[in-house]
């Protein structure tokens, strides 16, 4: 649900500093964001020193502003701020959005902090709202593991598609379903207003997705897939970014069923690194809805170096099941076990994860 508001140039004058022969006499601003508030419960193997519960919660605002020229060219800017950090109480909002995008016959451009083409449009799995036996990793922020779980957990689409640096990405119309992506990024790790030129001051440089993706309906059954590749240039001493990423949903009747694989080799990898198993990842789960309720279930396959980078090979098995019920329009509420199998330079650090979780959208 978002909330439209339309001001005139005086307004932008104030609160975007842009001078009046250059405003626009009548634009859109929407607003929208989402809150959430978790509780979780852990067992796992080695607890030494941890407690088994925690809270967590985190704040989004996304401001968009958009106007339209006469000759139908759409154009803007997205803002979306985190009120998310708050180790030790020390709190700090940030953003992980922050383009401006035009949209018109030719397709969408957009440049500025935005994550890559496989992490905004491409298809893991029909749980992916952080919740009803989600795979997107929400449970390892209560999962402590002293050597880390597989990478991959955190990157489950192409590896590096989830880094927000300042790129720029083209989006073709859409053709009967179809559509193809291209994004750029200069600098891995570099946004906002930091300009970084040396080749080896970051883990890649000259990094590039191309996706493409579709989606249909066909006598009821809904389709959505899609297939993605990244690549860039590694620092010295690492291997070269080279990672793929398909993904296929099939939905009917209240069901909807599928998965995705992703295979990154070596990438990233110091040059010669032996006795680590390559970096990839499995997703099959299934949602049922009925009404206000999803049930849902899900099993993830990942393996590769751990978290930390330090070498050692991962392997972790998980299973999820978990159901969400919509309390009223954009407020869920819902409830989530894990079942983690992991593995890490041949220590068992397994674990029972339950987690409890409330969203509010708008």
């Amino acid at each position: 649900m978002k909330r439209s508001l339309v001001i005139g140039c005086a307004a932008v004058a104030l609160t975007a500093g842009c001078g009046t022969a250059s405003a626009q006499s009548k634009f859109d601003i929407l607003l929208g964001g989402d809150a959430y508030f978790q509780g979780a419960y852990v067992d796992q193997d080695n607890d030494t020193s941890l407690r088994q519960t925690e809270f967590a919660n985190r704040f989004r605002l996304t401001i968009t502003p958009t106007a339209k020229a006469d000759n139908g060219l759409e154009y803007g800017a997205r803002l979306r701020l985190r009120a998310a950090s708050g180790t030790g109480n020390n709190r700090s909002t940030d953003n992980d959005r922050a383009f401006i995008f035009v949209n018109g016959s030719f397709g969408t451009i957009q440049g500025g902090v935005i994550n890559g083409l496989s992490d905004e449009y491409g298809i893991i799995g029909p749980n992916v709202e952080g919740i009803e036996g989600s795979p997107d990793a929400q449970y390892l922020n209560y999962y402590a593991s002293a050597n880390g779980a597989p990478y991959v957990l955190g990157s489950l689409r192409t590896l590096e598609s989830g880094d927000a640096s300042s790129k720029i990405i083209y989006l073709s119309p859409s053709y009967s379903g179809f559509q193809v992506g291209a994004a750029y990024t200069p600098t891995y790790g570099s946004s906002n207003t930091d300009v970084n030129r040396v080749k080896n001051s970051t883990a890649y440089h000259d990094m590039a997705e191309i996706q493409a993706t579709y989606k249909g309906e066909f006598s009821g059954f809904g389709v959505e897939a899609s297939a993605a590749y990244q690549f860039a240039k590694a620092a010295s001493g690492l291997e070269d970014l080279s990672s793929v990423h398909v993904g296929a949903n099939l939905s009917y009747a209240g069901f909807k069923v599928g998965g995705s694989y992703a295979f990154s080799g070596d990438s990233g990898y110091a040059t010669g690194t032996r006795g680590v198993d390559d970096q990839q990842l499995w997703i099959v789960g299934v949602n049922y809805t009925m009404g206000p309720v999803i049930l849902a279930a899900n099993y993830t396959d990942a393996q590769g170096i751990d978290s930390n980078f330090s070498g050692l090979n991962s392997r972790a098995h998980v299973w999820q099941a978990g159901v969400t019920y919509t309390v009223a329009p954009g407020l869920t509420t819902g409830l989530e076990y894990s079942y983690l199998d992991n593995k890490v330079g041949g220590v068992n650090n397994d674990a029972n994860i339950i987690l409890w979780d409330t969203r509010f959208a708008f």
